[in-house]
């Protein structure tokens, strides 16, 4: 048994997916009408920079979830591979990736909703007010612990519980410098600042998500061919009204990263884990998150080829 799984922002990179465009009609489809979506050079940007101007939030967001479904096209159009997961999951932004392969939602329609969700989430905090922190070697409660000590009104929180020993939190950047600098004294190895600009999944984020929900209501849903391990319940979502209930409250919320990837395993059984699009961020954490895995990582023509032959 196996699951599909789609990466999150910091992904991205410039040149990533040139590969699959150039190897692949299927996915250059994807890029041409992630293009015309937008009514702008998207592929451009992905494919010559500048970095700063792909890293911002707007853009970044859109352009791995392009990547990603043009490594899903190349797999099932130009490899033959004929996908049967029993369950597909995304990291945040990942998770619109993950509606797109399960047919929730179309790829036109994904690519302006990522527009409008980092376009939101970028203005719903004054740039360099808001920050986000990894804070390693704590677990969960050793970390919530550290947030309330330092800023009891929820200026900082937990924001995504990725793996073992890797909790990242978000707030106001005076709260997240003053946890970096004090993060050895609540237990932490260290705290590592993120090249974020704003405090994602917090309760800063309200305002964007209430944007965004006015954004779902332009969009068509259907009900979902695959389970969708959710980030807020790391439970399966399937139905439109619950998914789009579930991306609301993604957006201020918690992503639960570890908590699905054992949700997969145990509870589903699921033993491979194929992460399609840039990079292999979501392979690290799966595998401090459980031994003995399959886990394979495709967004180029070789590794999709090491992905299909897996597959079969």
């Amino acid at each position: 048994m196996y699951a599909l799984v789609f990466p999150g922002q910091g992904a991205q990179g410039v040149g990533m997916g040139r590969e699959l465009f150039e190897a692949f009609p299927s996915s250059r489809a994807v890029f041409e009408e992630a293009d015309d979506s937008l009514s702008e050079h998207l592929t451009r940007l992905i494919f010559e920079g500048p970095e700063n101007e792909l890293t911002l939030t707007k853009n970044a967001q859109p352009a791995i979830m392009t990547v990603s479904i043009a490594a899903l096209r190349a797999l099932t159009d130009e490899l033959g591979a004929d996908l049967k997961p029993s369950c597909v999951a995304g990291h945040s932004l990942g998770e619109y990736t993950a509606l797109v392969a399960s047919g929730v939602i179309s790829f036109w329609d994904a690519v302006r909703l990522l527009r409008a969700r980092g376009t939101f989430m970028q203005e719903a905090v004054p740039e360099g007010k808001g920050a986000m922190a990894a804070v390693l070697g704590l677990d969960e409660a050793g970390v919530k612990a550290m947030c309330e000590g330092i800023a009891p009104d929820g200026e900082i929180s937990p924001a995504n519980f990725n793996s073992p020993g890797q909790v990242v939190i978000s707030g106001l950047t005076e709260y997240i410098d003053k946890a970096i600098e004090n993060a050895k004294t609540y237990g932490a190895k260290r705290a590592v600042k993120l090249n974020v600009s704003a405090p994602f999944h917090s309760k800063f984020m309200k305002p964007a998500a209430e944007k965004l929900k006015a954004e779902f209501e332009k969009v068509s849903w259907n009900p979902a061919k695959y389970d969708i391990i959710a980030n807020v319940s790391a439970k399966p979502v399937k139905a439109p009204e619950e998914i789009r209930e579930s991306l609301y409250a993604q957006t201020f919320s918690p992503v639960l990263w570890e908590g699905s990837v054992l949700y997969m395993t145990d509870t589903l059984g699921i033993t491979e884990f194929f992460e399609l699009g840039p990079g292999e961020v979501l392979s690290g954490l799966i595998k401090r998150c459980k031994k003995g895995l399959t886990i394979k990582a495709g967004g180029s023509p070789k590794t999709l080829e090491a992905v299909r032959e897996c597959l079969h």
